[in-house]
């Protein structure tokens, strides 16, 4: 049985300022907002053998209570944040490490205080290093002081169900991970690969520090992936956010919604 869940934290237009400002297309318009992206974020809770496992952290956005909504859509799901055992950060841009940290008593204090923070050494140092404003380092401030932050590098295992890789792409230090629980696999490829129509539409992207080399590794996920059976994780879709493949008679491969 499937058990992954995205934490949608909601959809923002992003221009050249990097602010990303929410966007409800019940109500925008997006000729409001020219010259802007327009993406969705999906952290993802997923339930394993070893205990909860969140994929990256979002913007960290908050109800009118100061309540993380990252806590809000776990505790629909019937969990809580301290039921968390391992945080998986693929970079840490804000879009994906807001999250990590909560302001719910106060004062800022890590969201997740009985889970590791699974972080890429190299991203952790460029995080600190001043290179992009896409890097919030008070954020990381409270992480390492809170004891849980765990560097890594290259490729490894955080334990028998999740693996780590060093893919580069995106960021220098980006990684993807592989979460096999029961009889799932899991690959979750952060924003090397954040949207399903990357695969089949493949395209080199401005916004990535290498995008010829996330244009590879894409195809190399899902040529691997497909026959494998993996199940992705989609974290910027606008369609398609947890999928698997299925071949077709003429042995190719098209993505199917998991649900």
């Amino acid at each position: 049985m499937v058990q992954a869940y995205s934490l949608y934290e909601g959809s923002f237009s992003v221009d050249k300022s990097r602010k990303f400002v929410p966007f409800d297309p019940s109500v925008d318009d997006p000729k409001d907002r020219p010259r802007s992206m327009f993406i969705h974020v999906h952290p993802f809770l997923i339930k394993t053998e070893s205990g909860l496992v969140i994929c990256d952290t979002g913007l960290g956005h908050t109800d009118d209570s100061g309540v993380l909504k990252l806590h809000s859509n776990i505790r629909k799901l019937g969990y809580e944040p301290d039921d968390v055992k391992y945080v998986l950060m693929s970079h840490l841009h804000k879009d994906h490490a807001g999250g990590m940290v909560s302001m719910e008593s106060g004062s800022p204090r890590i969201a997740f205080p009985e889970a590791e923070y699974i972080v890429q050494r190299g991203e952790w140092e460029d995080a600190y290093s001043g290179i992009s404003s896409s890097y919030r380092t008070e954020i990381f401030d409270v992480v390492q002081r809170s004891g849980n932050l765990v560097l890594v590098e290259g490729a490894g295992q955080v334990n028998a169900e999740i693996s780590y890789a060093h893919n580069g792409g995106h960021t220098p230090h980006h990684q993807a991970f592989h979460v096999r629980t029961g009889e799932v696999h899991y690959f979750f490829g952060g924003d090397v690969l954040p949207e399903p129509e990357e695969i089949f539409h493949n395209y080199v992207a401005k916004y990535d520090f290498d995008g010829r080399r996330s244009k590879e590794l894409r195809q190399a996920y899902w040529g691997e992936g497909a026959p494998e059976g993996w199940t992705f994780l989609f974290y910027h879709s606008k369609s398609i956010t947890i999928g698997r493949s299925q071949r077709r008679p003429d042995g190719s491969y098209k993505l199917i919604e998991v649900k």
